[in-house]
């Protein structure tokens, strides 16, 4: 029930983005796709959102395990939040889930607090533990679910992510031109920065058998890529 429902999500998921923004080859990205470890990694983009990246390892029946990584950065003149909707699944459970519209240059941001109202109906059964360099990026309504093993509740999670998502694309473009791009670029940075604190990433990646090499690179340049850039004078 768990692994076909997140197949579905997927699907869902990534009919979505086809829908709204145009699939892309990132320059460097078919390195992280590999049929071996059933790993895929996918970008799109449109005017509104400069990068939407969903990353999925599906090692089912080698190892017993499913997981996805969804984000969603809006353009460099837009100061509104990161999309963000990660889910981690065994065969019996899903172990952690956690979503957000997390905030950048406003704590809050109206898409941030649209984002909280819309959701605040969900609680879950065990709410996961965040370290500290989550709590510096994610919103107080930013939702971290573990040990979910209900058939309702995870399909709440599933509808709200691709609900959600369907959202933030429509509603991102609002706040496009708000912001200078030095700032936004600050923002985004600092989330990255934090985002690669996560020592879950790389660990879980290692014990799939992912090569080292490809570990690094990925976790240092692809869920969360830093930008590079000089100040404008």
């Amino acid at each position: 029930m768990i692994w076909d429902r997140l197949i579905k999500w997927k699907e869902e998921t990534i009919e979505v983005l086809n829908q709204e923004l145009t699939e892309y080859n990132e320059p460097g990205m078919d390195r992280f796709n590999n049929d071996e470890f059933g790993w895929v990694n996918r970008t799109w983009k449109n005017n509104y959102i400069r990068r939407a990246h969903v990353d999925v390892v599906d090692v089912r029946d080698s190892k017993k395990l499913w997981m996805a990584h969804v984000c969603l950065f809006p353009e460099l003149t837009n100061g509104g939040p990161i999309y963000g909707f990660d889910i981690i699944a065994g065969k019996k459970k899903v172990t952690g889930a956690f979503h957000d519209f997390s905030p950048l240059l406003q704590k809050q941001h109206p898409l941030t607090e649209w984002f909280i109202e819309e959701n605040k109906h969900f609680k879950a059964s065990k709410e996961r533990e965040l370290p500290d360099w989550a709590k510096a990026i994610f919103s107080g309504g930013m939702i971290a679910a573990g040990n979910v093993t209900e058939e309702d509740k995870l399909n709440q999670i599933c509808t709200m992510a691709v609900s959600n998502l369907r959202n933030y694309i429509d509603k991102i473009r609002v706040h496009d031109g708000e912001a200078k791009r030095e700032d936004v670029i600050k923002a985004q940075n600092y989330y990255c920065e934090h985002q690669q604190q996560n020592p879950h990433t790389p660990r879980v990646m290692e014990k799939l058998g992912l090569p080292e090499e490809d570990i690094k690179l990925f976790c240092e340049d692809n869920p969360c890529p830093i930008i590079i850039f000089k100040v404008r004078p």
